[in-house]
């Protein structure tokens, strides 16, 4: 056969492309998750002060209060998820996007020390929270640490992304510091006050919970590269997620299961916590409002009687109602956000799965 014939013959179709992997369930993203962030953690950590490394170890639930390792631990490392994932979602890949997910993990764990401290909570993840166990001051000292480590990640990571792009990331991640701490304010000041109403909650929820969420989804697109209409639509769907989740933790921690939640029955009725189901059964004007607004008033911690007779009402206001609609309509917010930031596929999946299991989680 000659060349010419040859050339002229019919070839063979090409092959169908191959499929991409199919998307991943919530829990198998949290497990790749905590795969790839929690030795960046661990190395991270292990550069602190002798003092300050044992309280992150504890804390983080790699040691005992001697030091001693233990098997388990942790959180869900949700937020860290997210950062992989929005990244993933612009076209960016996870694992150099892992110096912006350590670092919001390290934020979060920041506030949780502190938050210990100033709420007087002695549980957390099942074990004795870190001030009761090192003391107050020595908590809030290594909650500082975990600060100073989430910036010192950022920077490092300026050798993958450039300079300009990480202090870029640096600035998002100040402001969501910011906010978080004006909201752990408002919190700390609605305990003295009685006239809270649902819009300031709602304000102080977003900046303790929501500018966290949406720093995490704008930050992986930021690192990732994607442009600016792109981050924001990507930060509205954290901001709607984060006050969606706050409002599902609301209502955990009243009628959360402690088996679960690793805190007791009622905990922020007990400590008398305007959270929004509260808030919106006060705001509600019925007889079962007026009565838990009087019962929720003073500073005294409510005994367990009086926290169940709590619930009860909050529950007779429609306040549980409210917060359950609530976080679904934000829900939906957070999904229309990511439709607009992503397009159909895998990580657009993986993202809604993971929004879903976030604002329905039993702990």
């Amino acid at each position: 056969m000659s060349p010419t014939e040859s050339a002229t013959e019919p070839t063979a179709p090409a092959p169908p492309a191959a499929a991409g992997p199919p998307p991943r369930s919530a829990a198998g993203v949290l497990s790749d998750s905590r795969d790839l962030v929690v030795p960046a953690l661990r190395e991270a950590v292990e550069g602190l002060p002798p003092a300050m490394r044992r309280i992150g170890g504890y804390h983080f639930g790699w040691c005992d209060g001697d030091g001693a390792p233990v098997a388990g631990g942790g959180g869900k490392a949700l937020r860290p998820a997210l950062v992989l994932l929005a990244a993933e979602a612009v076209g960016g890949g996870a694992r150099p996007a892992l110096p912006p997910a350590a670092a919001v993990e390290l934020v979060h764990n920041f506030s949780l020390l502190h938050d210990d401290v100033m709420d007087g909570d002695t549980t957390r993840r099942h074990r004795p929270t870190a001030w009761t166990v090192f003391g107050a001051g020595p908590a809030v000292l290594a909650g500082d640490a975990l600060l100073t480590l989430a910036f010192e990640e950022v920077s490092r990571g300026g050798s993958l992304v450039g300079a300009h792009r990480a202090a870029e990331a640096g600035r998002v991640l100040a402001a969501a510091v910011q906010d978080l701490i004006g909201g752990q304010s408002a919190d700390l000041s609605f305990e003295r006050r009685e006239d809270v109403d649902l819009d300031e909650c709602l304000s102080m929820a977003h900046g303790k919970t929501g500018a966290l969420m949406a720093c995490c989804t704008a930050l992986g697109a930021l690192w990732a590269g994607a442009g600016p209409a792109r981050v924001g639509a990507m930060r509205d769907f954290g901001a709607n997620l984060g006050l969606s989740f706050q409002i599902a933790d609301d209502l955990l921690g009243i009628w959360g299961d402690p088996e679960v939640t690793g805190k007791p029955v009622h905990s922020d009725l007990r400590s008398r916590k305007k959270t929004l189901p509260v808030v919106a059964a006060v705001a509600s004007g019925t007889p079962a409002g007026d009565e838990l607004h009087a019962l929720m008033a003073g500073h005294e911690r409510l005994s367990g009687a009086e926290a169940e007779h709590a619930a009860g009402l909050v529950e007779a206001a429609g306040g549980r109602a409210w917060a359950t609609e609530r976080a679904d309509a934000l829900l939906e917010n957070a999904l229309e956000a990511l439709r607009t930031a992503v397009p159909p596929g895998r990580h657009r999946e993986e993202l809604a799965s993971l929004a879903r299991l976030a604002a329905h989680r039993d702990g």
